[in-house]
């Protein structure tokens, strides 16, 4: 959804890649700036982190997904009113397969640098595919390696970067701040630095958020 000339409408969105609402709530987003096809809206992604804690090698999705959620009837149903929206908006997830829930750190360094590589949207597409429908472990370099090579970035560049830690503070510094803003949990959508939309709302009510800041900017 990044595009080269100078946006109408740049809508941050404040997310992280393990958040399966923060998947739809992408798409929905994306379904909502294409309505408005004369518009041309810039999504930036910015990271947070449902759970900084989590270690760098993450941790078994199964026992942490118990210990988040004790009740296995809720956990169930939190399941099935998931797969029902994602089937809403095309999207395949495939939560049995997934075997570790990963700190997200590197992640959201890789979406940085694919950026100022002009291919955000096909590298944040890639990792939520790469989690939810294949169930691959998005900490893990060479994955995330792999996921940016298939963007036309430079794997062996993202390796070596992941490696050293290059913008590992710049990922918690943004975390931070969100922290700080009141932020506590994703997707949360920020329209032109005007006013916010939490959740993964229809588009329907997003073109609305989208052309209520289009007409204020024009104020």
């Amino acid at each position: 959804m990044t595009k080269a000339s100078t946006p109408d409408l740049v809508i941050d969105v404040v997310a992280d890649v393990v958040c399966p609402w923060c998947y739809l709530g992408w798409r929905r987003l994306k379904a909502a700036a294409a309505m408005r096809p004369a518009l041309n809206v810039e999504l930036v992604w910015r990271p947070f982190l449902l759970d900084p804690q989590i270690p760098e090698g993450g941790v078994d999705r199964h026992a942490y997904m118990a210990r988040k959620f004790p009740d296995a009837e809720r956990r169930a149903a939190i399941g099935r009113a998931l797969a029902e929206a994602a089937r809403e908006d095309g999207v395949t997830l495939h939560l049995d397969k997934i075997a570790i829930s990963p700190n997200t750190s590197a992640a959201h360094r890789l979406i940085r640098w694919s950026q100022g590589d002009g291919v955000q949207d096909t590298v944040v597409e890639g990792l939520f595919a790469a989690y939810f429908t294949d169930g691959r472990d998005i900490g893990e370099p060479e994955t995330l390696a792999d996921i940016g090579g298939a963007s036309g970035m430079n794997p062996l560049l993202i390796l070596e970067l992941l490696s050293n830690g290059s913008d590992a503070d710049a990922v918690a510094r943004d975390h931070a701040i969100a922290v700080r803003g009141g932020i506590t949990g994703a997707p949360f959508m920020i329209f032109g630095q005007q006013f916010s939309v939490m959740g993964a709302e229809s588009p329907e009510k997003l073109v609305r958020a989208i052309d209520t800041a289009t007409a204020q900017r024009q104020h």
